[in-house]
């Protein structure tokens, strides 16, 4: 009996690499992506024009203290998220998934969109970009399907279904502060621009993607979860932290006691699974970075430019025009400064006006590949999967689907008010 993989290739007195010790050997710089690079750009940017006065340090200290409470709950999640998807919570449910479709194409696309959907509403964007991505992938190379159209069902609903819960997205929390909605009516208030843009979507997918596909694929074999233990309770604990925010429970709150809660699972069951790669620290110091150089290019020019963009209506034109500005700026630089931008020009009595904004730099962001952190995030993925990313084709189906989106959703606003 011989064994398949990379050790089968190996001659006679050879032996198999150890990978780990080769990449502690490899220098530091060489083992980081472009998008620590970026991570890292940003921060020192940021902390610079706080040394030069660039940015004055009170300022700097006003928004450090306002995003601190936004980077615990980040932290927290996507740890809860990684655990998840070490448990294989997953995995499993994407091979129920296919197993539910029964291998009818035309069954397993809504469930896919659901899947998907459900991810990026209460486990955030990013969860999805990152680590569903991979698992759809997974799951179309073992139903032996195309993978660009689970791909592309990831990055469209990572980025449009992010409009529903404050959790589903570091820019509705920054908004539901704003305009002081609890979670339940932000719900309520992005309820109906929500299913208008789910609407939108899933009728763009099945066109654009899913409608080329055969009528059949292949179910995959029956998968189940390495520790059952971990497994059910990676599964109480995301349960747990939904019920939590739904019940009115501190975001930050509910993701710290939950992904602790799940480590100390791990701790007892599956240590070898942990490592510090669990805390997305990238992530962290990206966001703490583009704040502040948001905040200095803010004080130098920017803000004047967004104010005229926007306006000041609190009508149906400055919904429109707030909207527009927020996709628009969200392509051409990227969603989260477009928004902190964005948010210091809306007045603050002008509560549906901000909400259009972050429609915009929420449902917006599909056209350009830095136009969102989780659609950077997913060409990675895609990359380290393997798959090619057809850019020119993502970008026109990308940018007919952001109008169309952006203006199902604002008028779904509108009609709500």
């Amino acid at each position: 009996m011989t064994d398949s993989g990379p050790a089968s290739e190996l001659q006679a007195g050879e032996s198999v690499p150890d990978a780990p010790a080769e990449a502690e050997r490899t220098p530091l710089w060489k083992r980081l992506a472009i998008m620590d690079w970026i991570a890292i750009a940003l921060f020192v940017l940021g902390w610079t024009a706080v040394a030069t006065g660039l940015l004055p340090a009170h300022d700097a200290r006003a928004t450090v203290t306002r995003i601190l409470p936004l980077l615990v709950f980040l932290g927290s999640v996507i740890v809860l998220a990684r655990l998840d998807s070490e448990a294989q919570l997953f995995d499993v449910l994407a091979f129920r998934l296919t197993a539910l479709g029964r291998g009818r194409t035309w069954v397993l696309f809504p469930l896919c969109v659901l899947f998907a959907a459900a991810t990026t509403i209460f486990l955030n964007l990013d969860t999805t970009a990152v680590l569903l991505t991979p698992v759809l992938l997974a799951t179309a190379r073992r139903a032996r399907m195309t993978a660009l159209p689970l791909a592309m069902t990831t990055v469209w609903l990572a980025n449009t279904a992010s409009l529903l819960l404050p959790v589903s997205n570091l820019t509705n929390l920054l908004a539901a502060d704003r305009v002081e909605l609890k979670t339940l009516p932000f719900a309520r208030q992005m309820a109906l621009p929500q299913l208008a843009v789910l609407g939108v979507v899933t009728v763009a997918l099945w066109l654009f993607y899913w409608r080329s596909e055969p009528t059949r694929y292949e179910v995959p074999p029956q998968l189940r979860p390495r520790n059952r233990r971990t497994f059910a309770l990676a599964g109480a604990c995301t349960v747990m932290f939904i019920a939590g925010i739904l019940a009115g429970v501190s975001i930050a709150v509910a993701a710290v006691v939950t992904a602790a809660l799940l480590t100390l699972g791990f701790v007892r069951w599956d240590r070898s699974s942990l490592s510090w790669n669990l805390i997305s620290w990238r992530l962290l110091v990206f966001v703490t970075g583009l704040f502040l150089v948001v905040d200095t290019i803010g004080r130098h020019g920017l803000s004047s430019l967004v104010s005229s963009l926007i306006g000041t209506d609190p009508g149906g034109a400055g919904i429109v025009r707030a909207a527009a500005t927020g996709a628009g700026l969200s392509n051409a630089v990227n969603n989260l400064p477009a928004y902190v931008a964005g948010e210091g020009a809306v007045p603050d009595r002008n509560h549906t006006q901000l909400l259009a904004l972050l429609i915009g730099t929420n449902a917006g962001p599909l056209i350009t590949a830095w136009a969102s952190l989780a659609t950077l995030l997913w060409y990675e993925r895609c990359a380290a999967f393997g798959l090619v990313v057809p850019k020119a084709r993502v970008a026109v189906n990308g940018a007919v689907l952001a109008v169309l989106a952006v203006f199902a959703a604002t008028a779904a606003l509108a009609v709500t008010g």
